[in-house]
C-alpha cells in the first residue's frame, strides 16, 4: 500500500535524512520547509501522514492542528522539535497531534511511529469505500449437489494459496459471493474485499476508478484519489464482468499484475501493491479471445484457478436448502417470522427454470414472504409467472 509522508521542517539536513530513510522503507515522501507549502500539499491530497516541525520560518507549526480540526479524515500529525516543551507536548495532543517526538532522535522512533499512524490511515480509506459503495457481505450457500461440492473444494483451495480466480458462470448464479467465500477463507480473511463491476463503469472512467490519480490528472481532479486497487492492498481485488473491461485498460491491469505495481492516472510514481486478484465473467472468454476481444495473456494470468458455477436449473436439488436460507435470512430483516413452505409451493419452485439463477430464486422468495400472512409460504404467494410457467 503507498503512503505518502508529507514532512514540513525548515532544516534541509533534516528533511534529507528523514526522507531517505523513509523512502528506502517503501514510503512516498513529500519534504517542504513552510507552512504555507503545506497547506498547499494538503489542499491537494498530497500527504497521508505528516511530520511536523514546531518552528517553522513562517509559523507556529501546531497550528496546522487546529486549521485541519474540521477535516473528518484530517492526515494523522506528528510534531518533531528541538524544543522539549511539556506544556506544549500536552496541548498538541489534545489538539489531535498523533505523536510528539523530540530531537535528536533515533529514525526507528520515527519508523515506529508512522507504522501507528499508517493504521489508522489503512482503515479510513477501506471505511471510506464501504460507505461509498454500500457494500453488503452475504453468506455462502454450498448445497447438496456434486458439482457445488466440487467447486466449494477448489475454491477453499484457491483461497488457501491467494492465487488468482476466475469464476464463470451465468448473470444471478452468485459469483461474488463465491469470491466473499474465497475471501473469508483466506489468509486475507481480515484485509480488505474491495468489488468493482466492470461493466457499470463508463471505459473512460474505469482506469481512475482502478489505478486512481494524481492532482491535476485531468479537469476536475483537483485532489490525489487511490484506486481501488490501492484500497485493495493486502487483502483481495474483484473484478465483476471482466469481459466488458477495454483492451487499453487490459493491458494495464495484466501489467499491474505481473509487476505488483503501477502507476496513477497523471503519475511517474510506482505503486507497490499486495492484491489476490478474483475476476468473474458471464461470457464465454475463450471466444472473445478468438474475436480479438478479450487478451488471451491476461486470460491466462486470471485463471490460475478457474471455477464455474453450474446454473440453478443444472443444480435443483440445492433449491430446498437455498429456499430455506433465504427464508432465515429474510425473517430478520422484514420482521417476519415465516417458518415453513407448502409441498406444492416447494414443487413449483423446484419445476421452475430459473433463467435468472440464485437472485431470481432469492427475490421470489423475499415477494412471496411479502404476501404471506401466516408463517407459511404457499402458491398464491409465489410470482404469478412462476406458478404459471410449471
Amino acid at each position: 500500500m503507498s503512503i505518502t509522508i508529507l514532512i514540513v521542517d525548515d532544516e534541509d539536513h533534516a528533511r534529507q535524512n528523514i526522507g531517505a530513510f523513509l523512502m528506502a522503507r517503501g514510503y512516498e515522501v513529500i519534504g517542504v520547509s513552510t507552512l504555507a507549502d503545506a497547506r498547499k500539499c494538503l489542499e491537494k491530497g498530497d500527504g497521508d501522514v505528516v511530520l511536523l516541525d514546531v518552528q517553522l520560518p513562517d509559523g507556529y507549526g501546531p497550528n496546522l492542528l487546529l486549521e485541519t480540526a474540521h477535516q473528518p479524515f484530517r492526515p494523522p500529525i506528528i510534531l518533531i522539535t528541538a524544543y522539549g516543551d511539556i506544556d506544549m507536548a500536552v496541548d498538541a495532543m489534545k489538539n489531535g497531534a498523533h505523536d510528539f517526538l523530540t530531537k535528536p532522535f533515533e529514525l526507528t522512533r520515527i519508523e515506529q511511529s508512522i507504522q501507528r499512524a499508517c493504521e489508522i490511515v489503512l482503515m479510513r480509506r477501506e471505511l471510506d469505500h464501504l460507505r461509498s459503495s454500500q457494500h453488503q457481505h452475504a453468506s455462502f450457500v454450498v448445497g447438496k449437489s456434486s458439482t457445488m461440492q466440487t467447486v466449494l473444494a477448489q475454491a477453499q483451495r484457491a483461497a488457501a494459496t491467494s492465487v488468482s480466480v476466475l469464476i464463470t458462470g451465468e448473470t444471478g448464479t452468485g459469483k461474488e459471493v463465491l469470491a466473499q467465500f474465497i475471501h473469508k477463507n483466506g489468509p486475507r480473511a481480515n484485509k480488505p474485499f474491495i468489488a468493482i463491476n466492470c461493466a457499470a463503469i463508463q471505459n473512460t472512467m474505469l482506469e481512475s476508478e482502478l489505478f486512481g490519480y494524481e492532482a491535476g490528472a485531468f479537469t476536475g481532479a483537483e485532489r490525489r484519489k487511490h484506486g481501488l486497487m490501492e484500497v485493495a492492498d493486502g487483502g483481495v481485488l474483484f473484478l465483476d464482468e471482466i469481459a466488458s473491461m477495454p483492451m487499453d485498460i487490459q493491458a494495464k491491469l495484466l501489467r499491474a499484475i505481473e509487476e505488483r505495481a503501477f502507476r496513477r492516472v497523471g503519475g511517474t510514481n510506482l505503486v507497490k501493491v499486495d492484491v489476490q486478484i478474483l475476476a468473474a465473467s458471464n461470457r464465454n472468454l475463450m471466444t472473445m479471445i478468438q474475436n480479438g476481444q478479450f487478451r488471451e495473456d491476461l486470460y491466462y494470468r486470471l485463471k490460475v484457478v478457474d471455477l464455474h458455477i453450474p446454473s440453478l436449473r443444472d443444480r435443483k436439488v440445492d433449491i430446498p436448502e437455498l429456499v430455506g436460507f433465504f427464508i432465515r435470512q429474510n425473517n430478520p430483516r422484514l420482521g417476519m417470522n415465516v417458518t415453513n413452505i407448502t409441498p406444492r409451493a416447494l414443487q413449483v419452485l423446484i419445476s421452475y427454470n430459473w433463467p435468472g439463477n440464485i437472485r431470481e430464486l432469492s427475490n421470489a422468495i423475499e415477494r412471496a414472504m411479502l404476501f404471506c400472512d401466516g408463517g407459511t409460504i404457499d402458491l398464491e404467494h409465489l410470482p404469478i409467472d412462476v406458478v404459471k410457467s410449471t
